[in-house]
């Protein structure tokens, strides 16, 4: 007995457009949280490029700012190595002070003079053989407001003395005389060292062949800036 086939059906399903290729399904989109993961590595990738970019211009710019100030203008710190003064500025206790040519005020401002005091002061009491003293000058500013003051080497000297013997001063053989105008804030002060070489000198910086006395002598360091003079400060030569 014949079955016939049937003719909705074969023994092989088509699919598609009937040519026998498979039917490819849509790609799935990206999940949201690993969408957001994305948007978040993107975002953390253009912070490290804008990071790395503003670093390099603040190189650039630190580098510019710190250029060196122009020469021919002394230190400010220290002591200077050619026998020269140097001011600093300082509020601590124990160091010497130089005064101003004039702190008087301009008009108005309300600074005295008498209230602008100089000391003198050395960083040692006594010093061994071929040790060198350091004097210090320090002016003070005990006004309620700000004072100018002229610290410059054309105000300032070094004298030491033993009894009536001037050993030394620092304007016999000053090589500059500058002015230096500095406004001193209320409380505080300026200070100028200068490295003193255990030397005698004498008006106009003729040569002088004798040298202080040792052997536990004692000296006497008397700072003046302008019409300013200090107490003495006393120390020890071994």
């Amino acid at each position: 007995m014949v079955r016939q086939g049937n003719s909705g059906t074969g023994s092989s399903r088509r699919t598609g457009s009937g040519r026998g290729q498979p039917v490819r399904k849509p790609g799935r989109r990206p999940l949201a949280p690993v969408y957001r993961r994305r948007r978040l590595f993107a975002g953390l990738v253009l912070l490290l490029v804008i990071a790395v970019v503003f670093g390099g211009f603040a190189a650039v710019s630190s580098a510019i700012s710190g250029a060196e100030p122009s020469g021919g203008q002394p230190s400010r710190t220290g002591a200077a190595s050619d026998g020269q003064p140097t001011a600093s500025p300082s509020d601590s206790p124990g160091e010497s002070t130089s005064a101003s040519a004039d702190p008087t005020p301009s008009s108005g401002d309300g600074c005295e003079q008498n209230l602008v005091t100089v000391t003198a002061a050395t960083d040692k009491d006594s010093y061994a053989a071929g040790e060198k003293p350091l004097l210090t000058l320090k002016v003070t500013n005990n006004n309620k407001v700000p004072c100018e003051v002229n610290i410059g080497t054309s105000q300032m000297e070094y004298m030491i003395t033993s009894g009536s013997d001037r050993i030394f001063s620092s304007k016999d053989c000053e090589a500059e005389s500058t002015d230096l105008m500095k406004t001193i804030a209320p409380g505080k002060s300026e200070t100028a060292n200068f490295p003193w070489q255990r030397n005698r000198t004498v008006q106009g910086c003729q040569s002088v062949e004798a040298t202080p006395g040792a052997g536990g002598a004692y000296y006497v360091f008397t700072a003046r800036l302008a019409n300013k003079t200090s107490t003495k400060a006393v120390f020890q030569l071994n």
